[in-house]
């Protein structure tokens, strides 16, 4: 039998124990309440760890999580600064690894603290914002506490059925948002490079933030799109609008964009609300290779920190500093680069700091994000370099081509033993 109470009855000492491992709702699906009472509480109850993908919520600081152990699977949106201060404990993995670990206990859940809709007429509670890895965590754990807050959208898919929920605590609290990036000239301009692929009918998987946001601005024009992605922003909101992603001509799914993740502000929720043209499911359907491969024209979009002469590509971090993460890219870089008529698309500024570092490197300054066996198209500011199929040689050339062009000269020098020797 469920309990109810209030967020301010709820006592954490009542239901967790010393040495508890929590998993948390992410990303704008994060349970603010509940984190703040583990936040409050944390320090009474012992020896407790927490684990969740990504945070923009601002909640966790050095500081605030002092009293638990959190782990993440990277450094995403708020928690970069967890990581500059030592305090986050970083699990190398795909989102699509998060849901199957935490089964397997390898990621271990004692506790799932999750943020749902309020229940429909049948007593089921919609994932709302967030579906990727909540079922996995609410079967695997001794106890459910949920943050039923009626100012989640009811979103159709993944359900949490009453009788899941141990613990209910009822709020109308706003979720976190994210609002919109800033869109400058060089955004712009890898958008334009990056639009040229996505024809009529094309299925996009892409991110949030502002060149993930410039691509969408771009495609007013096209027809039919499609849409199966593990995260969606307010961008998708103008192109249903303008008619434009009608998920017409998908072979599966048609009608409907396949969706993990809502991340963006109340007006893309206002929209996401009891609508049956977006479906919420796990990472097991958004990311898997046999569904995605059943998509023809899929042009996935994912971002990178840096990439070297050969393609290999650094999402992850940057000398010391952790400042990324995994995420899905992995899964939808083949998904893309295999699917009939379509292409994955990895893209980045050709420059940092004010022009004076390039991030077409000779050598990666941190790990191998993706490899370059896998990679398809590298975009930025100055142009597309298609790199399958490529000799080392000749991705060295075309990867200079699209470099800034302070750089030019010394990547042609660093490339020369390749260019000459052929690997």
């Amino acid at each position: 039998m469920t309990i109810s109470l209030t967020a301010e009855a709820l006592d954490l000492r009542q239901f967790l124990m010393n040495g508890d491992h929590v998993v948390l709702g992410q990303a704008c699906g994060e349970p603010s309440t509940l984190i703040d009472a583990l936040i409050a509480q944390g320090s009474t109850i012992g020896d407790l760890n927490a684990f969740i993908a990504t945070s923009f919520s601002g909640q966790f600081t050095p500081e605030t999580a002092a009293s638990f152990r959190l782990s993440s699977m990277g450094a995403i949106g708020a928690l970069r600064s967890m990581t500059k201060a030592g305090a986050l404990d970083v699990i190398p993995v795909h989102v699509s690894q998060v849901g199957p670990l935490i089964t397997a206990g390898i990621i271990r859940c004692d506790v799932a603290m999750i943020q749902v809709s309020p229940a429909d007429e049948q007593g089921n509670h919609s994932c709302g914002l967030i579906s990727d890895y909540v079922r996995a965590a609410v079967e695997k754990a001794r106890l459910v506490i949920a943050e039923v807050n009626e100012a989640v959208p009811f979103t159709f898919g993944e359900m949490i059925p009453a009788s899941a929920i141990d613990v209910a605590i009822h709020v109308n609290r706003a979720p976190v948002e994210v609002a919109p990036a800033k869109i400058g000239e060089t955004d712009e301009a890898i958008a334009r490079h990056c639009a040229s692929y996505i024809g009529d009918g094309s299925v996009i998987q892409t991110g949030v933030g502002a060149v993930p946001d410039a691509i969408l601005r771009q495609l007013h024009d096209r027809k039919d799109l499609g849409v199966h992605s593990g995260m969606l922003g307010d961008g998708l909101v103008d192109l249903v609008e303008a008619g434009v992603i009608t998920n017409a001509r998908k072979e599966i799914d048609a009608g409907v964009s396949i969706n993990g993740a809502l991340i963006g502000t109340k007006r893309l929720y206002d929209w996401a609300h009891r609508n049956p043209a977006m479906r919420m499911t796990p990472t097991s359907y958004t990311h898997d290779a046999g569904v995605l491969g059943q998509l023809s024209r899929l042009v996935s979009i994912n971002s990178a920190l840096e990439v070297d002469l050969t393609g290999q590509v650094n999402a992850e971090q940057t000398g010391a500093a952790y400042m990324g993460g995994t995420g899905g890219q992995v899964d939808f870089v083949r998904a893309g680069a295999r699917s009939p008529g379509g292409a994955s698309l990895i893209v980045l500024a050709a420059s940092a700091k004010g022009g004076t570092l390039s991030k077409i490197v000779p050598s990666l300054s941190g790990p191998v994000t993706t490899a370059r066996t896998e990679v398809d198209v590298i975009v930025t500011e100055f142009g597309a370099a298609e790199l399958k199929g490529q000799t080392l040689a000749e991705r060295t050339r075309r990867l200079i081509a699209i470099a800034h062009p302070d750089f030019q000269e010394e990547l042609a020098r660093a490339a020369h033993t390749i260019q000459t020797r052929g690997y």
